[in-house]
């Protein structure tokens, strides 16, 4: 195979795997800081009892998440430097800073609070405690910020200038806020919600279907299925946005997603088809006359540029086609899953019990929907770049290495195999956690009384000593 076909596929394995925990952590940090407040605004035990409860089951959930990140992150920048030594040489002094700005902020603040959120409840102070989940919830958010500056730079570049071949920053305010950043962030943040909505009703479901989690699960169902049902209303109408902002800076991606090759007024939307890339036309089309055209330019007769009009730069059709339809029609199945599961679950008067059991195994079973629609998201974002790595400027072919075809196979095999297997443990843990019974009302985790809030719980002394 092509070396230059096979880095891509390493590096798209090894960013499949990596957004994954990112999309979770991302969002679950703010549900965290939510389950701590519901915690200390509760004016009941039990109450109280079950957000605790809550809270440490997500906390260990959050934990598992934000260490996998950490770790397929780390190894994905190495590859800018094995399979795309180019890209630095080019655009290291845009990429570079803002790589930089990511870990200096983001992370350290992460890192710094991390432990006291998941060690300190019970050893420090509700309020520091509170601050800390805060500042973790915030460090998360912050680097995906910088993370998707720098991608939405590559997708629409400005505020540089080219000396000698290197882009130097002529603006910074231009390079960040550029003009594709403000949705793209936004549809990501939306995105994380949406996961970990669907993460969250998930187990909750799970856990009741196991008859585990009795005194949290209930509320963390209710969280998780309002998350849902109000955030996709919010990211269809950011997801308008987006296309829009990529009709107007990238119209090759979206005569690519839409399957268009010649320019058309009124352009119909394909519900099904396929691309014919040789002959350049779709075969076995299903579509609705005019609709793409009034979707993306909302108008009827508004017109869409074809593929044939940008000759060879233009992003491969048949995979930017159908994971564009992966991602759409899974957020339809998550908007009707949302709505019928709130509507049902306010219909049962907020009690579990009465809660069918064919809507909970339905819910469990919906419960990494977030991953397949956020992957494919992100295989639209990426592959509809091609064959640029910076948007009309910088061609991928020219940033690559010159490791053989051979390294490049094997290294992508072992990290398939190895990204394989770390999934399969993740949701292993995360099942297994789900499966635990819950502790009981007086007692933490370790099924010990619960200290008072700010103190340290004393250690028996050993027997014989002297008090």
């Amino acid at each position: 195979m092509d070396p230059i076909l096979l880095a891509r596929m390493q590096f798209a394995a090894n960013i499949t795997f990596h957004i994954l925990f990112p999309t979770i952590s991302i969002g679950l940090g703010w549900l965290l800081l939510f389950f701590r407040w519901r915690y200390l605004k509760a004016d009941t035990p039990p109450l109280r009892h079950a957000w605790l409860n809550a809270y440490r089951f997500w906390t260990k959930v959050f934990a598992l998440t934000f260490a996998l990140g950490v770790v397929s992150g780390i190894t994905m920048s190495f590859q800018f430097g094995t399979n795309w030594p180019g890209f630095m040489e080019t655009v290291g002094n845009i990429a570079g800073p803002l790589l930089a700005y990511e870990v200096l902020t983001a992370f350290f603040l992460e890192a710094g609070f991390l432990g006291v959120m998941l060690f300190g409840h019970g050893k420090v102070g509700e309020r520091i405690h509170l601050m800390s989940t805060f500042f973790v919830a915030f460090g998360t958010t912050l680097s995906a910020f910088w993370i998707l500056a720098l991608n939405s730079w590559m997708q629409t570049p400005q505020g540089y200038e080219i000396i000698h071949g290197e882009f130097h920053v002529q603006s910074w305010l231009a390079i960040i806020f550029n003009p594709s950043f403000p949705y793209r962030f936004c549809h990501m943040l939306l995105a994380s919600a949406l996961t970990c909505a669907f993460l969250l009703a998930g187990l909750s479901a799970w856990q009741l279907l196991k008859g585990t989690g009795q005194l949290s699960a209930p509320k963390v169902l209710r969280v998780g299925l309002t998350l849902a049902a109000v955030a996709i209303p919010l990211q269809i109408v950011i997801g308008d946005m987006h296309g829009l902002n990529t009709l107007e800076h990238q119209p090759q991606k979206i005569a690519a997603m839409e399957g268009v090759w010649e320019t058309e007024r009124g352009a119909p939307l394909l519900l099904f088809a396929i691309p014919d890339a040789g002959a350049r036309t779709n075969r076995a089309a299903i579509g609705i006359p005019h609709l793409a055209s009034l979707i993306l330019t909302h108008r009827a007769d508004g017109e869409i540029r074809g593929l044939n009009s940008f000759g060879d730069a233009h992003p491969p059709v048949l995979p930017l086609f159908f994971a564009f339809r992966v991602m759409v029609g899974m957020g339809v199945l998550m908007l009707a899953a949302s709505w019928l599961g709130w509507w049902w679950y306010r219909c049962a008067g907020w009690q579990a019990q009465r809660l069918p059991r064919a809507l909970l195994w339905g819910l469990a079973g919906m419960t990494f929907s977030g991953w397949i629609a956020t992957v494919a998201g992100w295989y639209v974002t990426e592959i509809g770049r091609q064959p640029f790595i910076v948007y009309g400027l910088v061609r991928t072919a020219d940033v690559a290495s010159n490791v053989p075809a051979p390294h490049i196979a094997l290294t992508l095999a072992l990290f398939a195999t190895v990204y394989l297997a770390l999934i399969v443990a993740y949701v292993s843990v995360l099942k297994y956690l789900a499966e635990k019974p819950e502790a009981p009302p007086g007692a933490d985790h370790a099924g010990q009384p619960t200290p008072a809030c700010g103190t340290i719980a004393a250690r028996p002394l050993p027997a014989g000593s002297q008090p």
